[in-house]
């Protein structure tokens, strides 16, 4: 049997990729800062499909987290054939009036993070020459997003990074995949301080985790490097932004985004 290590497991995404990817009989390693949110979820998937399922309550932001994690999983004797880096956070908001260290664990949790565990994982894979990363980027890739700039800037660096080593690395027999699924529900809107306009908007377009899920895991097979999950819409905010001047796009979002403020 396969195993996956998800990151940001507890919740959203992350969960409902530890829900498929147990349907499907793969033994997980779930990693989150919630350990009572970790092993409620893995006691639930244990009963529910007779699958291994380990616990690491380790916040990514902390120094060292990814060594901590790969460490960890070297004691369980664990093999990672499938690593999700789907933990992330934003903060909505003015930039230079945003909390300055609120916005470097951002990228610490957005980037660092991802790419510390992305290379401790990824030479065991070449070696054995098999293996999968997902990334979890975003539409907002595609574009800057004004009062949303340093979320929108780390997923940009998610999706060159990703596509960058599928390229790198599919002659090794290790295949990554940038997943960049529009909006997925209220609760990350709500956390990062969106007014509550722009929450109730983004519900009306969000796609489901659970298609997000599915759609990432059916790209993963195709060997793709990149997927937009979910409704046309999804697609058409990744590709237009590439037929219209940047400063333009900056300033739609602007006003979109800014109209709350």
């Amino acid at each position: 049997m396969t195993t996956a290590l998800i990151t940001g497991a507890s919740a959203g995404i992350g969960a409902a990729f530890a829900q498929e990817l147990a349907s499907r009989g793969t033994n997980l390693v779930l990693v989150a800062r919630s350990q009572n949110k970790l092993e409620d979820l893995a006691e639930l998937l244990r009963s529910q499909y007779r699958v291994n399922v380990d616990v690491i309550a380790q916040d990514l932001t902390a120094p060292h987290a990814a060594t901590t994690i790969f460490e960890a999983t070297q004691a369980m004797d664990c093999t990672i054939d499938l690593l999700i880096n789907n933990a992330g956070t934003g903060d909505y908001g003015d930039f230079a009036e945003r909390d300055r260290d609120l916005q470097l664990q951002t990228i610490q949790l957005n980037v660092t993070a991802l790419v510390d565990l992305t290379h401790h994982f990824l030479l065991p894979m070449r070696q054995r020459r098999s293996g999968s990363i997902i990334n979890l980027a975003s539409v907002a890739a595609f574009q800057s997003m004004p009062y949303f700039s340093i979320y929108a800037a780390t997923k940009a660096f998610i999706l060159s990074f990703s596509e960058a080593l599928w390229a790198e690395n599919r002659n090794y027999g290790v295949h990554v995949l940038a997943v960049c699924p529009g909006p997925a529900g209220k609760q990350f809107f709500q956390q990062a301080g969106f007014p509550p306009t722009l929450v109730n908007l983004s519900s009306v377009v969000e796609t489901p985790a659970k298609v997000v899920v599915q759609d990432a895991l059916t790209a993963l097979e195709k060997r793709h490097s990149i997927v937009i999950p979910g409704n046309p819409s999804n697609q058409i905010l990744a590709t237009l932004p590439r037929f219209i001047p940047r400063d333009l796009v900056a300033s739609f979002w602007k006003l979109v985004l800014g109209a709350q403020r």
